[in-house]
């Protein structure tokens, strides 16, 4: 099983805490490793095999409009 990089960009993110909230609701994932989140840059990388719209309706679900990065 590879542990696939997904690459988001996220919006509203601005401390710890919406990491902690965000991890918290990708953690329910089927597939989830692991994400990085990059506040300044506004970007969000997932580790692991999960659907991307998925990832998308998690973040969105936890305040955090995301999509897809080219």
């Amino acid at each position: 099983m590879s542990n696939d990089e997904t690459h988001f960009t996220v919006s509203g993110m601005k401390c710890n805490g919406c990491i902690a909230t965000a991890n918290d609701a990708l953690s329910k994932l089927t597939g989830f490793v692991a994400a990085s989140f990059d506040l300044a840059a506004g970007t969000a990388v997932v580790t692991g095999q999960v659907d991307p719209q998925a990832v998308i309706k998690a973040l969105g679900d936890a305040g955090y409009p995301a999509s897809l990065q080219d």
